[in-house]
């Protein structure tokens, strides 16, 4: 009997994971990846800030809660046997205000729920014997939060797929997907890919795939462009890890913060800037395909309506360097404007409703032998191989 053959479409990190999930734990099948840049991890999962998440934000029970305290030991054990650099350079969450500090409370006893490891409260002295340029009236503490090299890892999992006698497929952009008999034809112009399930990982394209193989229009993917500030190295010594606000509980956006890379910079970011192509890294970057999808979309103008304020605000800081900072040194005084130049950016697969909301939890739809990833933002590559166990388990039961 010939091998059953999984396709998976999208070569980032979750991609990738999954596929090596399933070869690592279905004999007699093989994976195909297919991917339609010349490399993987070419969006998302290589435009991050490479920050291994703790799980204090998630709420108690949902997925992201769930799996991502469990992804961030899977990674961190892989990270080790592979000799993949990961650093517990650990993370300040800090209010600022009275008004803060509450929704810090808050935050705490949602971390608690979630069983974060290591994860304390600490006042306004200790924030400075962690990092001495920080100022504010209270933090939590997460030591175990660390910073890696997400694309290495995906590569890695990439070769794992590939070892284990699947194949990654570059150059191949899902146009069609047609159901023949009882196996499925995935089609890139002439050539047809012929699977007997498949897994939708397509990131800033996961809606149009997903409408290929039959699934529901929403949630819709609107993108957001995050820019980031590299500091000079002159001040980057100023901050140690990782520096956060306590985030607005309306968005699921975690707000601009300083992170340490693995390479040793220090940069600040992202922001949320709705972008005007799913790949729009660039101002100046507009697709009128994606544009009309994202204006005849009824859930952006209700989303503009509600948070038109907060739009406005980002749109600021991204034209100009002075308001971009003017949030940022609440926290660390000592760098300005005039420390910082523009650096990399990354653009956001966030998913919406038709209500305007901003879904927050990862989303996955089943249509039968096709599985549909259709919102997995931050956290996701700290879940990745989490993740990759919740929907092997799902798609052959086995949980």
């Amino acid at each position: 009997m010939a091998d059953k053959v999984v396709g998976i479409v999208g070569a980032g990190i979750l991609g990738l994971a999954i596929g090596r999930e399933i070869a690592l734990r279905r004999d007699g099948t093989r994976v195909v990846v297919l991917e339609k840049e010349d490399r993987v991890a070419g969006h998302q999962t290589g435009h991050n800030s490479g920050v291994v998440h703790a799980g204090i934000y998630y709420p108690p029970g949902s997925l992201k809660a769930t799996l991502c305290t469990r992804g961030a030991a899977m990674l961190r054990e892989y990270c080790a046997d592979r000799g993949l650099p990961y650093d517990e350079c650990g993370k300040l969450v800090v209010a600022i205000t009275e008004d803060e500090v509450a929704r810090l409370d808050a935050l705490h006893a949602r971390a608690d729920a979630n069983a974060v490891p290591g994860l304390r409260r600490i006042g306004a002295a200790e924030i400075r014997e962690i990092e001495p340029h920080a100022t504010g009236l209270a933090a939590l503490h997460s030591p175990r939060t660390a910073i890696t090299d997400f694309p290495r890892i995906a590569q890695s999992f990439a070769d794992d797929v590939v070892v284990s006698g699947g194949e990654v497929r570059l150059g191949f952009p899902v146009r069609s997907i047609l159901r023949i008999r009882e196996t499925l034809g995935v089609a890139s112009g002439d050539e047809v890919v012929t699977v007997d399930q498949l897994i939708v990982c397509a990131g800033l394209h996961s809606d149009i795939v997903a409408k290929l193989a039959g699934d529901d229009a929403q949630p819709r993917i609107i993108p957001f462009r995050g820019e980031y500030m590299r500091v000079s190295e002159e001040k980057a010594p100023m901050v140690r890890g990782l520096i956060y606000p306590v985030p607005d509980p309306r968005y699921p956006f975690l707000g601009v913060h300083y992170t340490r890379r693995i390479s040793g910079d220090l940069e600040l970011g992202p922001n949320a800037v709705l972008a005007l192509s799913r790949e729009g890294y660039r101002r100046s970057n507009i697709r009128w395909a994606d544009l009309r999808d994202i204006a005849a979309w009824p859930g952006t103008w209700r989303m503009a309506r509600r948070h038109w304020r907060t739009g406005l605000r980002e749109m600021r800081g991204s034209l100009s360097t002075r308001a971009y900072m003017k949030f940022a040194q609440l926290y660390v005084p000592g760098i300005d404007a005039r420390d910082v130049v523009r650096a990399g950016t990354g653009v956001r697969a966030q998913a919406l409703d038709r209500d305007g909301s901003l879904v927050d939890d990862f989303r996955i739809h089943r249509l039968g032998p096709i599985t549909a990833i259709r919102n997995a933002p931050s956290p996701a590559a700290t879940s990745s191989m989490a993740i990759a166990e919740h929907v092997v388990d799902a798609i052959y039961d086995e949980r």
